[in-house]
């Protein structure tokens, strides 16, 4: 620990108070605090757990029992809530109800409908309940989630319409007994090393990919051959795979709105991939965030982190399924793209013929 737990207390106080000059934008952001005081967010907001004097900071946290799949399949009584993922790159945000959640083997769905997630508690290590007085004096309610090291896994705020006495009946449910300030960190997760190019068989390899007939088969084929997914780009075959320009996200984004044409947006971690599906309407640039800023879905996506961009075709039993593919400088995904579609349908001719038109070269197959 780097600072004492009353200190990062105060300094959290100092950083979330109103910017005096209006030019600037807001307080700070909790994940900026952590940083400017050498901590991870997990880090910071444990810190708030236990008893401390009144006034010295506005937020409060209670530490939550690892019962991580049971929390989550007990939330949808709660009704409408906002859905918050991300990673370095890029933050999803979802509006909509916890439902329809199961889990088998220490992975989860939830399939809400508008809240749509892949969960993987394996990867989930804290868990806080977290109460802050804003500046114009509201309380925001939310359950946050971190992984060994400290980075956020997974957040859920409360609406406006959301029931609060429900939520504190949930929250006592779930509360651990330990309510003391701070966490023990663990190591971070990280990705198993790739073989060298030449130590993979590349014939064996584009074959496989060949004969894929579901995306989700597409993970199980990365593993068996010891494989990134970036050194899956650059050992497959051409006809599947095509390198972009980074500014191809914000010119499908901008197309899809223009032209309504329904997508869906993967944001993820290692403990959660969150999906949006539908149309997106408002796309705006605001230095070097390109956002879509919707009823019910914000996108923030940072494009001076996109390092490479790829235009990616699987084939599957209902035809070819094509996506754009973005990885920042350390060939971390940061999101992805796909026309919206359900399994047994074939890939909607407006989206395949979008995405085709960021290229200059022919596809594998005809656009419909």
């Amino acid at each position: 620990m780097q600072a004492s737990f009353d200190h990062i207390r105060q300094a959290f106080a100092t950083a979330r108070q109103p910017a005096q000059d209006q030019a600037q934008a807001g307080p700070a952001r909790h994940r900026d605090i952590a940083a400017q005081l050498d901590l991870s967010e997990g880090e910071l907001i444990a810190a708030h757990c236990g008893e401390f004097a009144a006034g010295e900071s506005p937020l409060q946290a209670r530490r939550l029992r690892e019962e991580w799949s049971l929390l989550i399949e007990s939330l949808e009584p709660l009704g409408e809530l906002m859905a918050l993922t991300r990673n370095e790159s890029c933050v999803h945000e979802k509006v909509g109800v916890y439902a329809h959640a199961s889990t088998q083997h220490g992975v989860a769905l939830v399939l809400g409908g508008a809240i749509d997630l892949r969960v993987f508690y394996a990867q989930w290590a804290h868990g806080f309940a977290v109460a802050e007085r804003l500046a114009d004096g509201a309380i925001q309610r939310s359950l946050q989630f971190f992984d060994p090291a400290g980075q956020a896994v997974h957040k859920i705020f409360l609406r406006p319409g959301t029931e609060v006495a429900a939520f504190e009946s949930l929250v006592g449910v779930f509360l651990a007994e330990d309510q003391q300030a701070g966490i023990e960190l663990g190591a971070a997760w990280s990705d198993a090393a790739e073989k060298l190019d030449a130590e993979v068989d590349v014939a064996a390899f584009r074959e496989a990919w060949a004969s894929l007939r579901d995306t989700h088969e597409f993970f199980g084929m990365l593993k068996r051959f010891g494989v990134s997914r970036t050194q899956a780009l650059r050992l497959a075959d051409a006809g599947f795979v095509q390198p972009l320009a980074a500014a191809s996200a914000q010119e499908l984004l901008s197309r899809a709105a223009q032209e309504a044409v329904p997508l869906m947006c993967f944001v993820g971690n290692p403990g959660m991939i969150q999906i949006h599906s539908g149309p997106v309407k408002r796309v705006a640039v605001m230095g070097p965030w390109l956002n879509v800023l919707d009823p019910g879905f914000n996108l923030h996506l940072r494009e001076d982190h996109i390092a490479s961009a790829w235009l990616v075709r699987k084939p599957t039993s209902d035809g070819l399924v094509c996506s754009l593919e973005l990885f920042d400088a350390r060939q971390q995904l940061i999101a992805q793209f796909f026309g919206e579609r359900k399994p047994g349908q074939a890939e909607r001719c407006d989206w395949r013929e979008l995405l085709e038109s960021l290229t200059d070269t022919t596809p594998l197959e005809a656009a419909c």
